[in-house]
């Protein structure tokens, strides 16, 4: 895994992206052609058919990003729909496909530290991209995520880090798509810039985004069309797996988690709490919280469980720590009980 450094205008970004992943990029497209088939019954065509909607969405909540999208078509040989469609592709599938996350925000020090497990199916892992993205417009920022997609879980220089957490549901109203809105966030040069990506542009599928920033401000936000749930810090902690908690949003949505979205939060919980707050603590630490394997399979590092379905096994394809007081990212590719090297990115 190399960070791929890119800068320029948005158009000149985005190809560069295109260029440099073209052939992850393309297996991308492969992937989810299967997913949706699998999980919503829809080859390739009838998702870019189904993503068209969001497209008004986009250039109402966030326009600039359609240029780099454009730009990723364009180097990496593929239409513009294509990496519409990717993008998308929370919106497409998410109504039966919840994937897993462990996610957590964590103060001690006066280190504000945020942290997450990527579960998704295995056949992704390949596909996984770093990426350093330099704009004139916006603080420069680090981005882990799917290759032809324009950000999932990062931090910028100005401090501000995000982690997300898939929900399954069946609801999908007005918004921006989850991962369109996810690098609005990564674009905001404050903690209150970036939560009203969540209370004023809103999001249009549910998902939950752990914001943090290095000024030592962190919430759990809900999101959906409607008003997002929030998760305030407790002793310095906010955590989530892939079920709503907070009341206002349960109330509203109905989710459809797996059985093992809450015994991964309760371990998570206790493996967070059980922590010496006597002493710093260190990404070895929190990478050691990521590969913790109590009550496995349904653990927070995840392997594969043969007793599923073929295609509804998902696995821990990437963990990340992040302090954002020091602006650094240390990405472990692949489950972090195996992985002893990890990358280090600075915005």
């Amino acid at each position: 895994m190399q960070l791929t450094e890119l800068s320029g205008s948005r158009h000149a970004v985005g190809l560069a992206h295109g260029r440099a992943h073209a052939s992850r990029i393309q297996r991308s497209v492969a992937v989810y052609d299967r997913l949706f088939h699998d999980f919503v019954g829809l080859r390739w065509q009838a998702a870019r058919r189904e993503a068209e909607r969001f497209a008004a969405m986009i250039e109402r909540g966030f326009p600039a990003i359609l240029d780099e999208m454009h730009g990723i078509a364009d180097g990496a040989g593929l239409d513009w729909q294509d990496i519409l469609t990717l993008n998308c592709r929370s919106e497409i599938s998410l109504t039966q496909a919840s994937g897993g996350c462990s996610a957590f925000a964590l103060q001690r020090h006066g280190d504000q530290w945020l942290a997450q497990n990527w579960d998704w199916r295995a056949d992704q892992l390949d596909n996984v991209v770093a990426l350093k993205i330099d704009l004139a417009d916006a603080p420069s920022l680090v981005s882990v995520g799917e290759a032809g997609m324009v950000a999932k879980i990062g931090l910028n220089a100005a401090g501000i880090g995000v982690c997300l957490n898939a929900i399954r549901s069946q609801t999908c109203g007005t918004g921006l798509p989850i991962h369109v809105a996810l690098r609005k966030m990564l674009e905001s040069p404050d903690f209150d810039s970036a939560l009203r990506v969540a209370t004023h542009d809103r999001v249009c599928s549910p998902a939950h985004f752990l914001l943090a920033s290095r000024d030592g401000r962190a919430g759990g936000l809900e999101v959906h069309p409607g008003e997002p749930g929030r998760l305030p810090p407790r002793g310095g902690i906010v955590t989530h797996t892939n079920h709503f908690v907070e009341p206002t949003v349960t109330c509203q949505v109905e989710d459809f988690p797996r059985p093992d979205s809450r015994p991964r939060l309760a371990r998570l919980d206790a493996l967070l709490q059980a922590l010496p707050d006597t002493t710093e603590i260190g990404e070895d630490a929190l990478f050691g919280v990521l590969s913790d394997h109590h009550g496995e399979p349904q653990s927070i590092c995840r392997h594969e469980n043969l007793d599923q379905p073929p295609d509804e096994r998902m696995e821990t394809l990437f963990s990340v720590v992040m302090n954002l007081n020091e602006r650094r990212l240390t990405l472990h590719h692949g489950k972090p009980c195996e992985t002893t090297e990890g990358l280090c990115a600075v915005p």
